[in-house]
């Protein structure tokens, strides 16, 4: 155990990685909530309320014990924007991955904006699309909380393509993926994909280009989701690479307010494309990570929209969890 000894407070470096934590705490970062991970990361620290309130002070954070207490109980969260130097500062001084607290906080939502195009299956996901995700793919045949035919494939790379109209509305996704086969067997993979507000789910179209084909489809239109099986034209052999590329074509949606992609796993690279028209041109568009789809960003950056009308976001090694561009109009 690390210990926070008497004498002289030390800045010490945040942590990089969990692999040195106890099980209990990095299980928690992963899928615990805030004042859990607070709680163990301060008793693995060995320190007490008021020497942590001292350490935070050497880093220009000045906080009442009485919150911390609070926080660390779970009878107040953090506030968003106001509480993340804080919140930040913490991750510095309990040792903990940079970022690992900060996506613990912030408001709640039924869901992301923009579409999402399921990269493995969902467990990023929350509320009502948790649950609708998991009826269409059991419907599919799969078990979502099971083995399944996407975990025998890695991700390499992926390369998305969104194209926007004049009305500001999305209408087509193109999607190209590099895979890997991990064992022998693997012959279709399954792609949730879901709909802005308003969409007509049952009017989305997906079309097909080289190394796969549509196989069964799925809709549940009150969740403007959809999953489809793409079926390859050969099991592959274990360590075969296989490259295959589809479109989502949907004009149905409002106005666009950007692009997620969920990522199960980790991603080699990701490259996330808008083209907007010529005449609605976007105010900013913004590249994110968030860890899930109720969590506030962990990593951001505006990004240019060149003359041609398009922007670019890419993400190296990205996963598990949300990336994309949230796009912001005038």
């Amino acid at each position: 155990m690390v210990q926070d000894r008497e004498g002289p407070l030390i800045i010490e470096p945040a942590r990089r990685g969990t692999n040195d934590l106890p099980t209990e705490l990095a299980d928690a970062l992963r899928t615990g909530e805030f004042h859990q991970v607070l709680r163990l990361a301060i008793g693995h620290r060995g320190l007490s309320l008021a020497r942590l309130r001292a350490h935070l002070a050497l880093r220009g954070v000045q906080i009442g014990q009485s919150t911390l207490s609070y926080w660390q109980r779970g009878l107040r969260q953090p506030e968003v924007p106001k509480a993340l130097p804080a919140v930040r500062a913490l991750e510095s001084v309990l040792q903990l991955p940079a970022d690992s607290l900060v996506v613990l906080i912030g408001p709640r939502s039924a869901r992301p904006r923009g579409h999402q195009a399921a990269v493995s299956f969902y467990d990023l996901r929350s509320g009502d699309v948790g649950s609708i995700v998991d009826k269409l793919l059991t419907d599919l045949g799969v078990l979502p909380s099971a083995s399944h035919s996407n975990a025998d494939l890695e991700l390499l790379s992926v390369h998305d393509t969104i194209t926007l109209d004049a009305e500001r509305r999305q209408v087509s996704i193109r999607t190209r993926l590099v895979v890997r086969a991990r064992r022998h067997g693997p012959d279709r993979y399954v792609t949730v994909y879901s709909g802005d507000p308003g969409c007509r789910i049952d009017d989305v179209e997906i079309i097909t280009a080289e190394g796969c084909r549509v196989g069964r489809i799925r809709r549940h239109p009150g969740g403007e989701i959809m999953a489809t099986e793409l079926l390859f034209d050969r099991k592959l052999g274990e360590g075969d690479v296989h490259v295959f590329c589809f479109e989502m074509r949907d004009d149905s949606g409002a106005v666009c307010p950007g692009y997620y992609r969920m990522l199960r796993d980790q991603c080699s690279s990701y490259l996330l494309q808008m083209q907007f028209a010529a005449e609605a041109l976007p105010a900013r568009c913004t590249r994110e990570i968030r860890a899930r789809d109720d969590a506030i960003p962990v990593e951001t950056e505006e990004l240019p929209c060149d003359t041609g009308g398009v922007t670019s976001g890419y993400f190296r090694d990205p996963g598990p969890g949300l990336a994309g561009i949230a796009v912001e109009w005038n």
